[in-house]
Formats: C-alpha cells, structure tokens, sequence
C-alpha cells in the first residue's frame, strides 16, 4: 500500500505561482508513475500532469504547458508540482496518484493509489 498526501494549496491570485508537494509513505515511490489530476466543481476529474519512474519523460496536458512543472525525489519520496502563470480555470482540486505507468497513471480508471487532495482557488 501506497499513502500519498498532499499539501501546498492555497488562496492565490492571477498569475501567481503555488508549489504542491505530494509525500508518499508505505512503499518507495521509484516503483511508480506519479502523476496529478484536479476536479473542479461540477467538472470531471482530469490528469494533468505526470513522471515516469526516474523523472525521465514527462506527460502534461495542453491547457497546463509551460505554465506546470512536475518533478520528483525518490529519495524524499516525494513528487511536486511547481505552478506558475496560474489562471482562474485552475481553481480545482488537486489530486496526486499512483501506478505502475505513465499511461495507467494518467487514465482516472487505472490509478493504484490516491492522495485526499488539496484545494488550489486562483482569484481574478
């Protein structure tokens, strides 16, 4: 079993930046993918972000690009992810997630694990 919790959001206003951690315990997380998906209210839950096992490749969705980084410490067990250029049609919240791939840790259905989430609100 994996424990992920995250931590880092917050109240920001346009065009600030916010930095979410997501620490993991219970298992190392260089066996895993780790990724983020965000729910906003009354939208589905969407991945936007995520990292292979060693930090090689990368995944981020078109509307995040360039604005999002995603990153991670094995050593730490801990992922982050460095949030710049935030708009309003960020406000969600954050999810960290778990699995054995990219591709399983980017589909909603196939996450292993998941983390209780974090509110990120991005004011006007």
């Amino acid at each position: 079993q994996v424990q992920l919790v995250e931590s880092g959001g917050g109240l920001v206003q346009a065009g600030g930046s916010l930095r979410l951690s997501c620490a993991a315990s219970g298992r190392t997380i260089s066996n895993y993918a780790m990724g983020w998906f965000r729910q906003a209210p009354g939208k589905e839950r969407e991945s936007v972000v995520a990292i292979n096992r060693n930090g090689g490749s990368t995944y981020y969705t078109s509307s995040v690009k360039g604005r999002f980084t995603i990153s991670r410490d094995n050593a730490k067990n801990t992922v982050y992810l460095q949030m710049n250029s935030l708009k309003p049609e960020d406000t969600a919240l954050y999810y960290c997630a778990a699995s054995t791939s990219v591709e399983r840790v980017t589909s909603q259905g196939r996450v292993d694990y998941w983390g209780q989430g974090t509110q990120v609100t991005v004011s006007s």
